[in-house]
């Protein structure tokens, strides 16, 4: 798996590591990054990007040494606003929406997360309503 250098001022940001990075900051949220969650991202990377185990597991070190240094999501959101179609943004958040329902339970700072990254990639409440909705109906889970 090749990754795009994200240094220097005119460099585009990997979409792949931009959105692994949210995925684990929102498996982060509650304080708990457990088994469930980590398998839940690693399936979402590997479907959404086409990887082998290998570029998975890659993907994933990079993303979880990035997001422990990250301390803004302006750079990740903007990489996948600028590199997504408005349905594969919608996906975006779908994606955030089965990490934050991993362990069954939404906490208040994954939704937190989730409404301020569709905001960011300019996803409207009404779709990310509906991501989450689909979500929960795949999963079996009610409000």
């Amino acid at each position: 798996m090749r990754m795009l250098k994200t240094s220097g001022p005119q460099s585009r940001p990997d979409l792949r590591l931009s959105v692994a990075v949210l995925l684990l900051e929102a498996a982060r949220q509650d304080d708990r990054f457990d088994s469930a969650e980590r398998a839940v991202i690693a399936q979402l990377l590997t479907r959404k990007f086409d990887l082998t185990p290998e570029e998975c597991a890659m993907l994933l070190e990079a993303g979880e040494v990035r997001a422990a240094q990250m301390v803004q999501l302006h750079g990740h959101t903007s990489a996948v606003f600028e590199q997504m179609t408005p349905e594969e943004r919608v996906g975006m958040v779908e994606m955030l929406w089965d990490v934050a329902y991993a362990d069954g339970v939404l906490d208040p700072e994954e939704d937190l997360l989730i409404r301020r990254v569709a905001g960011l990639i300019h996803v409207t409440d009404r779709e990310r309503v509906l991501a989450r909705q689909r979500v929960m109906a795949r999963l079996g889970l009610t409000l």
